[in-house]
């Protein structure tokens, strides 16, 4: 697990600390900087995997992020030339990253070849990584299949695009994690708990993925349990968008292993706010069973849904860290404030940042 980022000259974060838990929450305002940490485990998988690293540079541009050339990057206000990350992980010194400023190339040169050790040990080097975008699978009659990325890479694709045909080849298996069983379900089949969970989105549904190889291709269609029958098949295209573009959100938590390292674009999009409050508890349940979760999010239900799973046990406060992060306007430099409040056994917060998820209470007030 990684216990601790710093990073300098990195965008809005001129000189950031994030001790960091099992779950970890980021918010903030549009464009205050809250996607920049995510962006920093990216882009140095990115360059692991092109093998940029450890001797050449840091990529800008690849599979997972594609941020442009090193003047788009450069904190403006930073009076070094270097971008420095500093990486803990547990039971291990800090290992450093710096890369030398570069404004007009989407490679920064390394100042000293590392020595990365163990990277096969590491999840966020090796293929116990996930990460979803923002911009995930919409519904749709076909999707992508991959033995490669399903097997071999052990990945949902970084828009969830092989998310169908995993639950076509998966669907007998059994979760790793336990904890993660559906209360309504007696067994540990992984399609079972799937529908299950699923249900707490739109009662009652039953998912069926198949695979058509001879196509290059797998399909997805849902039906519902209404009563005692069973409704005919509904393609994705005429069931509410939400449930597909959560579909991948859900299969990489389930599939999850201790372990893991799961990186998460606002989760709870398009979905209603008890979705989005469920999904919140999924990821406390996975985080306190062995995979560390980054997660960036908007939204209040997902937090309280949260603090709920905190006050019920199912995660120790101590295993949760949020983070807000702000740039006041009368600031004199271009860049973020972190605030890191604590949370208490009932799910109590430390306090309370400005324009942290108070929205709600703000409107109310204007009501009243």
């Amino acid at each position: 697990m990684i216990e601790y980022i710093h990073i300098e000259n990195y965008k809005t974060l001129l000189e950031a600390g994030f001790p960091l838990t099992s779950l970890n929450l980021f918010s903030g305002l549009n464009g205050m900087g809250k996607s920049s940490l995510m962006q920093t485990l990216l882009l140095l998988r990115q360059s692991f995997e092109r093998n940029t690293l450890p001797s050449k540079g840091l990529l800008l541009n690849g599979n997972y992020v594609k941020l442009g050339m090193g003047n788009d990057i450069f904190s403006v206000d930073s009076e070094d030339d270097q971008i420095k990350f500093l990486v803990k992980w547990e039971k291990e010194p800090g290992q450093k990253f710096i890369f030398q400023e570069s404004p007009d190339s989407d490679l920064l040169p390394i100042v000293s070849t590392l020595d990365i050790k163990h990277p096969a040990k590491k999840s966020l080097f090796n293929n116990h990584f996930q990460y979803l975008s923002a911009d995930r699978i919409s519904p749709k009659s076909n999707y992508e299949i991959s033995d490669y990325h399903i097997r071999d890479l052990n990945t949902l694709g970084n828009n969830g695009e092989y998310t169908v045909h995993y639950i076509a080849e998966n669907a007998l298996g059994k979760l790793s994690i336990k904890a993660l069983k559906h209360s309504s379900v007696k067994e540990l089949n992984f399609l079972v708990n799937l529908e299950a969970w699923m249900s707490e989105i739109t009662p009652g549904i039953k998912i069926l993925a198949n695979t058509q190889k001879q196509y290059n291709s797998a399909t997805l269609s849902y039906s519902f349990i209404q009563g005692k029958d069973r409704t005919a098949e509904f393609k994705p295209q005429n069931v509410g968008f939400g449930l597909t573009y959560a579909l991948p959100v859900i299969t990489a938590i389930l599939r999850a292993q201790p372990g893991d390292l799961i990186v998460i674009e606002n989760p709870e999009s398009h979905l209603h706010p008890a979705g989005q409050s469920m999904v919140g508890k999924l990821c406390c349940i996975a985080a306190a069973n062995g995979v560390q979760l980054f997660i960036e999010s908007h939204s209040d239900h997902f937090l309280n849904g949260v603090r709920v799973a905190i006050k019920k046990d199912l995660i120790d406060n101590e295993a949760v860290s949020l983070f807000f992060l702000e740039r006041p306007f009368a600031q004199t430099n271009h860049s973020s404030i972190i605030h890191n409040p604590a949370i208490d056994s009932n799910g109590r917060l430390e306090y309370w940042p400005q324009g942290f998820f108070d929205e709600w209470d703000k409107q109310l007030d204007k009501l009243l």
